[in-house]
């Protein structure tokens, strides 16, 4: 088997990511693809969606590698009649493979969350929001210090800015006036870990839900706790993805085997664009 084969960048994944950290929920791994392939050309994305599957198609990757699973949820047909079912017959007809690292990368030290805390500004040291229990370096989410104190209002901006653009901006629960030094992230929905958070001034996370973020945003001006940041699901995983190439291209050059990456700029977030409401 060749050194550059799909078996070897699949080790170099899982060195960095490995599956065993995955929620018991999760699906990660290779989803298709023959193992003895030789990789030359990988693409990085957040979603396993058709317009990923095209530019990796165009630009002639051998493996696409996404944070979000295919089948979360399993599935007894992989027929060309569903949409999922298509991507698979299209990818396997272009000799184009699949892998995938979720919630292993989440945890992951560094990982996912990593990447957006630098997304916005943390420069100094981060611990996990939630270790993990087998080892503390790792976990959820990712808590740091600003590297010196500004507004919530000048922070949501800068936050804004680090982020790539999506139809729509980050939401902000909180006084913009406040001043905020330590901050919280978590890449990915993580309204489960508000709790976690309380220690923090400003937590920045995704798909925060109405009654939990209200509740929390009213505790908050009530004892001072955190105030809340809601981005984009898809913006607050993608800065991972510079991350993961890096770590895999330049562990694979270690070990002799030179791969060419590429980081899919394609929005896939799933909120398209916003009404604008005529007077």
């Amino acid at each position: 088997m060749s050194p550059s084969a799909l078996s070897a960048v699949v080790a170099e994944l899982e060195s960095l990511y490995d599956p065993a950290w995955a929620e018991s929920w999760d699906a990660v791994g290779l989803v298709c693809g023959d193992p003895a392939h030789p990789v030359r050309k990988i693409l990085f994305a957040v979603d396993p969606v058709a317009a990923v599957a095209q530019e990796a198609i165009d630009w002639g990757a051998d493996l696409i590698v996404t944070h979000h699973p295919l089948y979360l949820r399993g599935t007894t047909s992989v027929a060309a009649t569903t949409p999922k079912g298509a991507l698979i017959h299209r990818l396997i007809r272009h000799d184009v493979a699949l892998y995938t690292a979720h919630t292993n990368a989440d945890v992951a030290a560094p990982g996912v969350s990593d990447a957006l805390a630098r997304a916005v500004g943390l420069t100094g040291e981060l611990r996990p929001l939630r270790p993990a229990p087998d080892d503390p370096r790792r976990g959820l989410g990712r808590v740091g210090a600003l590297p010196a104190p500004m507004t919530l209002g000048a922070f949501a901006a800068q936050a804004a800015r680090g982020l790539p653009r999506t139809a729509w901006e980050p939401r902000v629960a909180g006084d913009p006036a406040r001043v905020v030094h330590t901050v919280a992230v978590s890449g990915g929905a993580g309204d489960s870990l508000l709790g976690d958070a309380r220690g923090a001034d400003v937590f920045l996370t995704a798909d925060l839900r109405h009654h939990p973020a209200s509740e929390f945003a009213e505790a908050g001006a009530f004892c001072g706790g955190p105030a809340l940041i809601d981005a984009a699901h898809w913006a607050t995983e993608w800065p991972w993805l510079a991350d993961a190439a890096r770590l895999v291209s330049s562990g694979l050059a270690a070990r002799g085997i030179n791969v060419e990456t590429r980081v899919s700029a394609t929005v896939t977030d799933a909120w398209t664009t916003t009404a604008q409401c005529e007077e």
